[in-house]
């Protein structure tokens, strides 16, 4: 597996080895050993999470706060996203940076976004499967949110502004300068 950092520190693209023959591909998606080693983290992932979007849907930047914070490892099972972290700790020096990478069901890319980060994408095919790995459970009191269109964050979506499908409860997420961290 090759396994690239970002411009943010602790935010990784995973390249599986893919072993491709007459019959099909394998790969291992993950495994604990590798991924600890390569990332210089000890994440235990206790949730897994899968959805399904059209598309032009742009799901926006969202995490997890104190205690409950969120580690993910996300990938693409079916169709091609824009996937986007956006680095959320107040003392990084890429605070309010992000990074976006084209992950596919072709490429077999990984991103890993480390526990302060918020994570968002877009979808560029007809439809999409996405599936991502928790290091922590699910805690509503303590999510948070970034509208899409932060001005500030000026993360270019890849989807033409008539064609953008957007829920309304992230319509109604904050610019970043005013969420809560």
């Amino acid at each position: 597996m090759k396994v690239t950092e970002t411009k943010l520190k602790g935010c990784f693209i995973l390249e599986p080895n893919i072993f491709n023959d007459e019959r099909g591909y394998f790969f291992e998606s993950f495994n604990s050993n590798i991924f600890n080693k390569a990332t210089g983290q000890k994440i235990n992932f206790v949730q897994d999470n899968q959805s399904y979007s059209s598309k032009g849907v742009i799901r926006a930047i969202h995490y997890q706060i104190g205690e409950h914070a969120q580690a993910k490892l996300v990938r693409v099972l079916n169709g091609k996203v824009l996937d986007v972290a956006v680095d959320l700790r107040q003392d990084s020096p890429t605070f309010g940076q992000h990074v976006a990478v084209e992950l596919s069901a072709e490429n077999k890319k990984q991103l890993f976004i480390p526990r302060g980060f918020g994570h968002g994408f877009s979808v560029l095919s007809e439809t999409a499967e996405f599936f991502y790995k928790c290091d922590n459970f699910y805690n509503k009191d303590s999510e948070g949110g970034i509208i899409y269109n932060d001005p500030n964050l000026n993360i270019d979506w890849q989807i033409p502004v008539d064609n953008i499908k957007v829920s309304h409860k992230d319509l109604e997420l904050p610019i970043l300068a005013n969420a809560r961290l």
